[in-house]
């Protein structure tokens, strides 16, 4: 794992680059098309800090390496509230079994929880390195509390439209 890596709170200025990144997770991971529009949604309170929050890892300015985008929310039965991760997304070109970036991310998430003390809601949607990805999540979170399943579709390939 690369020492030198850290993940900073993004701020406004990174709005598009996020936006591509957030694009591009959705292309690579979504089950159902996405819109564009209610990425944004996501994205701009997350990079105001508007009940949410997004951590980036790259300079300002320039291309992001990886992003996290959370938010501070509740779930449909409880009022109490939690941070929920709403994509872990590292660029194709920085992922490496020992790259460390999406560690990072999710270090970075606990950090959040943890300074709001509040539970954290992650997990993984994917149907591409499943395996590796859990077992990540394992050695960061510990041991899983449940596992998503899809019927009639698969994550990747599909649209995001304006």
């Amino acid at each position: 794992m690369d020492a030198n890596l850290q993940v900073r709170v993004a701020t406004p200025d990174d709005l598009d680059a996020v936006m591509a990144m957030a694009i591009a997770g959705a292309q690579e991971n979504s089950f159902m098309p996405a819109k564009v529009e209610l990425i944004l949604n996501e994205v701009w309170p997350a990079v105001n800090q508007d009940h949410g929050i997004c951590g980036v890892i790259g300079e300002p300015g320039g291309k992001p390496e990886g992003i996290v985008i959370l938010r501070i929310g509740t779930v449909y039965y409880s009022e109490q509230l939690c941070v929920e991760e709403r994509i872990v997304f590292v660029a194709p070109e920085f992922r490496a079994a020992k790259g460390g970036r999406a560690r990072q991310l999710c270090e970075f998430s606990k950090r959040v929880a943890d300074q709001l003390n509040l539970p954290l809601l992650i997990g993984i949607c994917s149907s591409e390195r499943t395996k590796a990805k859990v077992r990540l999540y394992e050695r960061i979170f510990g041991a899983p509390a449940g596992a998503y399943f899809l019927y009639k579709t698969a994550t990747g390939g599909h649209e995001v439209t304006r």
